[in-house]
């Protein structure tokens, strides 16, 4: 093995690269620890707390970090009870919330409080789905459509081999199949059971295209396209979904709304109104909503999911309504990309995080989804109550926020 010292004068003079380091340490700690030793070298500052950890990097750099010099610690919170009567998750839960943002989780934790009264919040998944859509490049648009039509005629066949990749995935439909000019762009659409499926959905989509390309002569141009659409805001995902498709709904007395949110329902109405709908289209936003990206994004950096699906998580429609004087209220997410198995959920902080909800592994995805929309609904009902009555500055000046 080379000395500590012989490696950290290597990788400043560039005859080495991080990545190497494995290759002349005994184990990963070894090797994390002279990365982080070095990265302090060339910085203004230490990583004392970063070097303090309780994951099994051994485990963590065979699929989820490269590089590693530590972890980070983000404050995990609990909000609940809250009451979920779910087709998957029915019953009381405690929700982790990881943030920084004070009064997250005593605004969510009202909302759950609040929900929990009423008797509980319904929730439903509306469909199930993850996406890929490479784009492919013909010589001429009269081509783009006769691939297009192949594609169309030739589904099963695309679909059997696709398959043959996964145990899990499943090539439900390709479509839409755009075409722009000598363009196009396929969109194949799976079902991918507990795991979050981006992985899985680009091999088999890879697979498929093989065929393709032998059987039309296509040029595929790249796997992705941004049809998919993966990682951004898009039209094409509010409508047609992506990852798990929810809704919850609630209705809430009116003498609750008064007692637990200082406010009627005639004023939550026109807030979600004027902010949420009037709001949001005039500023042409996708998210019709006032703060979805709170909860999904300190939910998702609890349980080990794909941090840069929040942006997708963020999109979705609050309805708020009078009903004979009392309060229906409900948020439907069109596109939240959930896993409760693979990826970072194998993360040990993750799972435990999960298991809070007794929703980690294979055949739990549901339900945690579920309870993803709920924890979103109570959230978002906090919120609006909370500008309803103008309590919103006073609440975070109450809780020391600056």
């Amino acid at each position: 093995m080379v000395d500590k010292n012989e490696i950290i004068k290597k990788l400043s003079s560039g005859d080495m690269k991080l990545h190497e380091i494995e290759k002349f340490t005994s184990n990963v700690k070894e090797s994390v620890d002279i990365r982080r030793e070095y990265i302090e070298t060339i910085s203004a500052g230490s990583l004392d707390n970063v070097a303090h950890y309780s994951l099994d990097m051994e485990e963590a750099v065979k699929k989820n970090i490269e590089n590693p010099v530590g972890t980070i610690q983000i404050p995990v919170g609990v909000a609940g009870p809250l009451k979920v009567q779910g087709e998957y998750a029915k019953g009381d839960f405690y929700v982790p919330l990881a943030t920084s943002e004070g009064a997250l989780v005593a605004s969510v934790n009202r909302g759950c409080s609040l929900i929990t009264q009423a008797g509980g919040v319904t929730t439903r998944i509306i469909s199930d789905k993850m996406t890929r859509a490479p784009v492919i490049k013909a010589e001429s648009v009269i081509k783009a459509l006769e691939i297009k039509t192949w594609i169309e005629d030739n589904f099963h066949i695309l679909k059997e081999t696709a398959e043959s990749t996964t145990s899990h995935g499943k090539l439900l439909k390709i479509d839409p199949i755009l075409v722009v000019g000598s363009y196009l762009y396929p969109r194949f659409v799976y079902s991918t059971g507990d795991s979050m499926g981006m992985n899985m959905v680009t091999i088999a989509t890879e697979k498929a295209l093989d065929l393709l390309q032998k059987k039309t002569g296509a040029h595929v141009v790249a796997l992705s396209g941004n049809v998919c659409v993966d990682k951004k805001p898009s039209a094409l995902n509010m409508v047609e979904g992506r990852g798990k498709t929810m809704i919850a709904e609630i209705v809430i007395p009116a003498e609750m709304v008064k007692q637990k949110l200082k406010t009627t329902p005639q004023a939550v109405v026109e807030v979600n109104v004027a902010k949420n709908l009037v709001g949001s289209a005039i500023a042409g936003s996708m998210g019709f909503n006032a703060h979805y990206a709170n909860m999904i994004g300190a939910l998702f950096l609890a349980t080990g999911q794909d941090e840069a699906h929040v942006v997708e998580g963020s999109m979705g429609i609050t309805t708020a309504e009078e009903q004979n004087g009392d309060l229906y209220f409900a948020v439907t997410l069109p596109d939240v990309p959930l896993a409760t198995f693979g990826g970072g959920t194998r993360l040990e902080t993750a799972r435990e995080c999960l298991e809070i909800m007794d929703v980690y592994g294979a055949g739990k995805v549901q339900k945690f989804a579920e309870i993803v929309a709920a924890t979103v609904l109570a959230g978002e009902l906090s919120l609006l109550g909370a500008l309803a009555s103008g309590h919103l500055a006073r609440a975070h000046k109450d809780l020391g926020r600056g």
